[in-house]
């Protein structure tokens, strides 16, 4: 595989053969999860004190479901790109001996997903010297598919396909701000967001992984979220990025680790969306 920091970019028959077989991945995610989705799965709550805890009931769950998905996608990287790493919600990671790996979510929203919700997601990461270079954001009960590579993004929306563009946002009281949950800040965060919040128009909660592609697609200006693990978010920031937007954490710098993370369409919202959650940025 190349080695150059900078190859990927400027090789787009390589590209062009990594989104298709991150596509490959999601179809096989596609089949585990549909067929359990809105079934009588068994429910176990992770242990422990992470920060994907939920804040009131400490309950972090996975199901089936989710490690099925995961061990699909992983077979397939094993027996096509054995070399490359991979990085996983439910399973340890395995090292590269590459410039390449890949980060899997089998289920972001698995509280949606046990809830009967058709807001959760598969997340499909690939990064080149750790930085994300393709993404897929894929629902598979709505049949759609976010991608997001160098230069570009697309959505695959129920047998039609169209570039991704984000929409202008000029000023803040139009703007519509999205987060998974009202009890995922802590603290100043809480207050930081409860400031950005009273400046929009309109916030949503509960749609996980959902709003990043609503951002991508033009429909949402803001995402603004905190507790993210890698693989929560490496796969969102190449559909974001590719669609014109930016995904940054509270501090104004590369997300791809997690933790505080703020997406913005329009870079004038993501700017002033900074000055209300600066204060509460931790240092990562």
């Amino acid at each position: 595989m190349p080695s150059n920091r900078d190859l990927p970019v400027a090789d787009p028959e390589l590209i062009a053969e990594l989104v298709a077989f991150a596509g490959v991945l999601a179809d096989v995610a596609r089949t585990e999860t549909l067929r359990r989705f809105r079934t009588h799965l068994k429910v176990e709550s992770k242990p422990g004190e992470g920060e994907n805890l939920h804040a009131v009931t400490g309950f972090d769950p996975v199901t089936e479901a989710d490690r099925a998905a995961e061990h699909a996608m992983r077979a397939r990287i094993a027996a096509h790109y054995p070399e490359h790493g991979v990085e996983g919600e439910e399973f340890p990671p395995v090292p590269a001996v590459c410039p390449w790996s890949w980060t899997l979510d089998p289920i972001d929203g698995t509280r949606a997903f046990i809830s009967g919700i058709p807001l959760w997601g598969v997340l499909i990461a690939l990064s080149f010297h750790g930085r994300p270079i393709i993404g897929i954001i894929d629902q598979p009960y709505l049949d759609e598919r976010y991608i997001g590579f160098p230069g570009g993004a697309l959505a695959r929306i129920r047998g039609q396909t169209d570039h991704l563009h984000i929409r202008d946002c000029e000023r803040m009281d139009h703007a519509i701000l999205a987060t998974s949950d009202p009890f995922l800040f802590k603290g100043a965060e809480d207050s930081a967001f409860s400031r950005l919040r009273e400046k929009c128009r309109l916030t949503r909660f509960g749609t996980d992984c959902y709003s990043y592609a609503l951002v991508a697609s033009g429909h949402i200006d803001l995402v603004a979220e905190s507790g993210l693990k890698p693989w929560d978010v490496r796969a969102l920031i190449p559909v974001v990025e590719g669609a014109g937007g930016i995904i940054t954490n509270w501090r104004g710098m590369p997300a791809q680790d997690g933790g505080q993370v703020l997406a913005a369409g329009d870079p004038r919202m993501h700017a002033e969306a900074l000055v209300h959650l600066r204060r509460a940025a931790t240092k990562e």
